[in-house]
């Protein structure tokens, strides 16, 4: 299902340094609950799961009963929330038995978006939303990692952009309804984000070469040190779909 492998160690980096606090949790409930309004037995999905911190937060938000679906085992083994081995193309879900869908920077892990948007509408029911958290090709200036990284931003084209997950999804019966920038705090300050950077938890550093990584890396501690203590703020897209 990924562009890298999710073994332990990128399991454990993930888990130690992508799980949000609560101010950029409060900025995407704030987001999602204009277009997932709350109501008794709803059912989520949560594709791509990774270590479960937002099938957490969507069960303490809405009660809900979250289904956290993970291909990775070492991401499974890693959560704190009950997972379900599974993938994209093929959902361990009944048809029509989903009130909505929420896959968090994963869309770009799918190798068969088509299959994997026919497979969401086969277990979505009729009129529920898909939200995609996500850095899009072509939408990636919101992320302040890559003022570091320049060449990390080569990698995000390969990514798909919003007009092919359109397409994909159009073509199973999905339409757009929203796409907007979604402001998060990432980190309490700069030299926070370079004290706790693992290139294993982020698939852009991942796919540079050592060389430009290591260049990244000395720019962004040499800009942590100069820089006062204000937090990181970055911002990700939120694509809905029905």
């Amino acid at each position: 299902m990924a562009r890298i492998a999710y073994d332990e160690a990128a399991a454990a980096a993930f888990a130690a340094t992508r799980q949000l606090g609560s101010p950029g949790l409060t900025a995407w409930r704030a987001a999602v609950a204009r277009h997932l309004p709350a109501r008794p037995g709803l059912r989520l999905l949560d594709l791509g799961a990774g270590t479960g911190c937002w099938a957490a937060a969507f069960q303490q938000w809405y009660a809900a009963d979250v289904l956290a679906v993970e291909p990775a085992a070492a991401m499974r083994r890693r959560a704190a929330y009950p997972m379900v081995a599974g993938r994209a193309e093929a959902l361990p879900v009944t048809a029509a038995s989903l009130d909505g869908a929420w896959i968090s920077t994963v869309i770009h892990h799918l190798p068969d978006l088509p299959t994997a948007a026919a497979e969401l509408r086969r277990a979505l029911r009729s009129g529920a939303p898909v939200l995609i958290r996500s850095v899009f090709a072509g939408r990636g200036g919101g992320i302040s990692l890559f003022r570091w990284f320049p060449e990390a931003l080569r990698v995000v084209e390969s990514y798909p952009a919003v007009a092919d997950v359109c397409a994909a999804f159009g073509a199973v019966g999905f339409a757009p309804v929203a796409l907007v920038p979604v402001p998060q705090v990432t980190a309490p300050s700069l030299r926070a984000a370079a004290a706790g950077l693992r290139r294993a938890a982020h698939t852009p550093l991942l796919l540079l070469d050592d060389a430009d990584y290591e260049r990244g890396l000395a720019r962004l501690r040499a800009a942590a040190a100069r820089t006062p203590r204000a937090p990181v703020v970055d911002s990700l897209d939120l694509l809905v779909l029905r």
